[in-house]
């Protein structure tokens, strides 16, 4: 907009000034402007007459040296250079097609899709070279929205060895723009089959083998960008374990035990740290009777971070022990990370379903005040009940686990989505290993009408007396009031 203001006001300061010469000029008619002695006589100009013969003097120049050019050109043409009148023709041609090209590609860095594609047909008329126009063309006319002319013009692309590349990534851009994953995972196939160190074809492949569930095409594309230096070696190995679990778990889904674990085992080598894959392993090593393989499995991934999904495994190694043998048992995973919030909630619910109250609120500390979520406090309300407080106590613990932090999560990190379960690909933004146990924003689990619940938890003093179910309202979050002692210590025990 401003460049457009001031083209203007030059194109006006311009003619004002052609204005004002021409005007002087004829004004000073009759004067003398220039002198010219030629052989002892002396030839005068007025003003005008001097403009006009310097301009016609310019012209002449111009074209004596256009004709002394061409005279070149028959000189060389007849001393046996065959293509040098062609040249010398097509030479202003090619100026004025690589002057059309230049401001193509401006007006397309300009945004102006429409100039664009005019400026790369002026060029191909005269540069005669589709492989530099077609792509300004194609791109200008995505540009402006032309969607048919651009796909015609990647499928002359296509057609021309040296561009194919430059052509079917195009078009599969545009099927990926439709929704056509089909297509576009065809084209993404073919185009990184043309160029494999093109590294956004290969992340393109990638991602739609892996949306498809093509585990095995995923890990030998996943292959091909570390052979050719596109990751880092410890991402592969990351993204391999990840893309090796997947295909763990459509061999379960299939029903073939034996392939189910030995792929488990194989993603747990691959990345020890990925706990899904522990959880997976360990139990393939159960199914084997191998109980020492899983708890050191799952060992080692606690050390790395902990997990209630890992808890749950390491109970089921021996899923009918005594509260206290399970306890015993659980030290060799408690004792790493002892002050993890995690560790402690545990703990906790280890005590608990011993009926250690006491020993259970030593294990959770301080957590339900410098870090509380609904089941540290959903443990402080059981802990609660178990030493005998009052049903208003365990009850205001229960409605303060409504306004808390539900604690870690599987979040994208790619676009903050919250996953109930652990999955390779986001069920959101698509992206491939993306999703991270953390604890999300408050704001991004704020429950909608839980301050209003909370006279239904509470209760009045006439209602403190009845019984109070709160379910469905927190996970992890499952309490009865005055259940009878042994169905509360089962339910501690089926939570590990």
């Amino acid at each position: 907009m401003l460049w457009s203001l001031i083209k203007i006001i030059l194109f006006v300061a311009a003619v004002a000034v052609l204005a004002w010469g021409a005007s002087s000029l004829l004004e000073s008619e009759g004067q003398i402007g220039m002198q010219i002695t030629v052989m002892g006589t002396e030839y005068s100009f007025g003003p005008l007459q001097s403009v006009i013969g310097l301009a016609v003097l310019l012209i002449a120049v111009w074209v004596l040296l256009k004709v002394l050019s061409l005279l070149i050109a028959v000189w060389h043409f007849l001393n046996g250079d065959e293509t040098a009148l062609s040249r010398y023709f097509d030479r202003n041609r090619e100026r004025k097609g690589f002057d059309a090209l230049s401001e193509g590609l401006m007006a397309l860095a300009s945004g102006e899709g429409k100039v664009a594609m005019a400026k790369a047909a002026k060029a191909d008329k005269y540069l005669q070279k589709p492989a530099l126009t077609n792509l300004l063309t194609a791109q200008a006319a995505e540009m402006a929205g032309d969607r048919r002319k651009a796909e015609e013009t990647y499928r002359k692309l296509v057609e021309d060895e040296s561009t194919r590349f430059v052509g079917v990534r195009g078009i599969m851009k545009q099927k990926l723009a439709d929704g056509d994953t089909e297509t576009a995972l065809k084209l993404a196939e073919k185009a990184f089959a043309l160029k494999p160190r093109h590294a956004e074809t290969g992340d393109v492949l990638l991602q739609l083998q892996a949306g498809k569930e093509d585990w095995t095409g995923a890990r030998k594309t996943l292959n091909a960008k570390l052979k050719n230096g596109q990751l880092p070696r410890d991402v592969h190995k990351r993204r391999d374990a990840v893309l090796a679990l997947s295909e763990a778990k459509d061999v379960f889904d299939e029903g073939k035990d034996i392939e189910a674990r030995e792929a488990a085992i194989e993603a747990n080598r691959l990345s020890p740290d990925l706990i899904p894959a522990a959880v997976m392993a360990a139990h393939g090593y159960i199914e084997q009777n191998k109980p020492r393989y899983a708890a050191r499995v799952l060992s080692k991934a606690w050390a790395v971070q902990p997990h209630p999904d890992l808890a749950a495994a390491f109970a089921a190694i021996e899923p009918d022990e005594k509260p206290a043998a399970r306890i015993k048992r659980f030290a060799a995973l408690t004792k790493s990370q002892p002050d993890h919030a995690e560790t402690k909630m545990l703990k906790a619910e280890l005590l608990i379903a011993d009926e250690d109250f006491p020993a259970a609120r030593r294990a959770l500390g301080d957590l339900v005040e410098v870090d509380p979520t609904a089941r540290s406090v959903t443990l402080m309300a059981a802990i609660e009940r178990g030493e005998g407080a009052s049903d208003t106590i365990v009850k205001g613990w229960l409605a303060r686990a409504l306004t808390v932090s539900r604690g870690p999560q599987w979040i994208c990190e790619n676009c903050q989505n919250i996953h109930t379960d652990w999955a390779p690909i986001c069920n959101n933004c698509n992206s491939f290993d993306t999703l991270a146990w953390k604890t999300p924003p408050m704001s991004e689990v704020a429950m909608p009408g839980g301050v209003s619940m909370l006279p239904l938890i509470v209760g009045t003093a006439e209602d403190n007396a009845g019984a109070v179910v709160v379910a469905d309202t927190i996970e992890d979050a499952e309490l009865i009031t005055d259940p009878p002692e042994d169905d509360r210590k089962n339910e501690e025990a089926a939570k590990l």
